[in-house]
């Protein structure tokens, strides 16, 4: 087996294109293991979050509709949103210590999206969000009879429609293309497996 450490690339220099209050969008020169240098490599750095895939007491799952303005489609899939963090910033270290509880942000993302709740929560996994790059995490958990407690509590960008759908219906969007979030069908795959 080889040493990890040969794989390994050296940072030469980066230039921070956009450093504001959401997003570091950085431009990288990297070194590679063979000596050569290769810029630019663009990386960028956002918040942790949480994808709750969450049933009521029937076993529909809790979804919602919004509008993705990466496709630039209205999309079906399962309640998630940013893990607070108490610096105020919407990236960095991930220093847990200045982070809200990933399970805290599933349960307050959960109310204030669909106004639903639940006493029967299972971390899935947490995993990053797109190792190539960008440096966030995803955390997945599921929750399980899930009752309607309050209205919605939607943040001022936040524009969404709560729907139910049967298991089967979840499958046949994921297999015809229609559920279009990649951590939201890891989280589907997952809960399925860990019935």
């Amino acid at each position: 087996m080889t040493d990890d450490k040969d794989l390994v690339w050296e940072e030469v220099r980066t230039e921070h294109i956009v450093q504001d209050e959401w997003i570091d969008f950085r431009k990288t020169a990297y070194k590679f293991p063979d000596g050569n240098i290769f810029e630019p490599y663009y990386t960028y750095s956002r918040r942790d979050y949480v994808v709750i895939v969450a049933s009521d007491e029937e076993g529909n799952l809790i979804c919602v509709k919004q509008f993705r303005q990466g496709i630039r489609e209205v999309t079906v899939e399962f309640p998630a949103g940013g893990i607070e963090r108490k610096d105020g910033k919407q990236y960095g270290e991930r220093d847990h210590a200045e982070a809200e509880d990933a399970l805290a942000a599933a349960k307050r993302e959960l109310s204030e999206e669909t106004g639903y709740e639940s006493d029967e929560w299972t971390h899935l996994i947490t995993i990053p969000s797109n190792a190539t790059i960008a440096d966030n995490y995803a955390f997945i958990f599921r929750a399980r009879n899930c009752k309607k407690k309050s209205d919605q509590k939607l943040d001022e960008m936040e524009f969404l429609n709560v729907e139910k759908y049967t298991p089967e219906e979840i499958e046949k969007m994921i297999s015809e293309g229609g559920f279009k979030q990649a951590m939201h069908i890891l989280g589907w795959l997952l809960s399925e497996r860990k019935q």
